[in-house]
């Protein structure tokens, strides 16, 4: 069930994204897609619970998830560029930090480290590991986009204040994605080599 959670949450996220490429200036379409996305991004805790909650937590299931979450961030990236709210540099770090991660984080759990077990040095663990960190960048991505999205309903009421306030939380979290990231870069060689 956790498996099929962390799918659907990509087919939900594809429709938001299709209703706002597609219906340019449809209020109605991007206030479904608006909802949309809350449920997209609130699927993505309701798979890690329905997976502790009914003991299907798996080795398969994390890999399942961490590759939802890439699909799902590097779309609402991409598209947000392309619709030209936001700069294409936000994707391109976005989507480099993640390979760049994803490539040492797999190296590493070949030589048996887990994804946030690879970091040795106390800093580098909590900026990477700690609860504070991983919940504030999960935050601050989600209030990106739902405030993107939000901002951008035709006619919605204080929108220049409310894309501001979308704008300056993208730029905390992409920052946060940049931040994140760093420590695995630190940690990459001691952490492969062994």
């Amino acid at each position: 069930m956790a498996n099929f959670i962390s799918i659907f949450r990509i087919f939900v996220m594809f429709v938001a994204v299709y209703l706002i490429y597609t219906q340019i200036g449809n209020t109605q379409a991007y206030i479904w897609a608006l909802a949309l996305t809350i449920l997209a991004f609130a699927l993505d805790g309701v798979d890690g619970w329905v997976a502790r909650k009914f003991h299907e937590e798996s080795k398969f299931g994390a890999l399942l998830d961490i590759m939802g979450d890439r699909i799902v961030e590097n779309t609402y990236w991409i598209l947000f560029a392309v619709m030209h709210w936001i700069s294409i540099l936000f994707p391109l770090i976005a989507i480099t930090r993640g390979f760049i991660t994803d490539t040492i984080r797999s190296a590493a759990m070949e030589k048996g480290l887990t994804p946030f077990g690879m970091q040795v040095n106390p800093i580098c663990k909590w900026i990477t590991g700690s609860k504070f960190m991983r919940i504030g960048y999960a935050v601050a991505k989600v209030a990106a986009f739902v405030l993107i999205v939000a901002a951008k309903i035709p006619n919605i009421a204080h929108a220049e204040l409310l894309w501001a306030v979308a704008y300056w939380t993208a730029v905390v979290a992409i920052v946060l994605c940049v931040v994140r990231g760093l420590p695995v870069l630190i940690e990459a060689k001691r952490a492969i080599d062994g």
